[in-house]
């Protein structure tokens, strides 16, 4: 069983890591597709992979990436 604690903003979670909502660089989002970070980041910017710009950084939402990976590959 996994223990959840709400610790002002931010939740912990003991027991297992909460990937669903987490947060992903375009370093990490790359890593995570298996695709070279240029690539992921103009596929970014030209709006064919769901990503925020964050300044001047890419944000990735971890499940949108696998709903947009799973979307693809049908």
């Amino acid at each position: 069983m996994n223990d959840t604690r709400d610790h002002g903003t931010a939740t912990i979670y003991i027991g297992a890591e909460e990937t669903s909502n987490q947060v992903l660089t375009s370093v990490e989002a790359a890593e995570y597709l298996k695709m070279h970070v240029k690539t992921v980041c103009r596929l970014a910017k030209e709006g064919k992979i769901p990503a925020k710009k964050v300044g001047s950084e890419w944000r990735f939402l971890r499940r949108v990436l696998d709903g947009w990976l799973a979307k693809e590959m049908v």
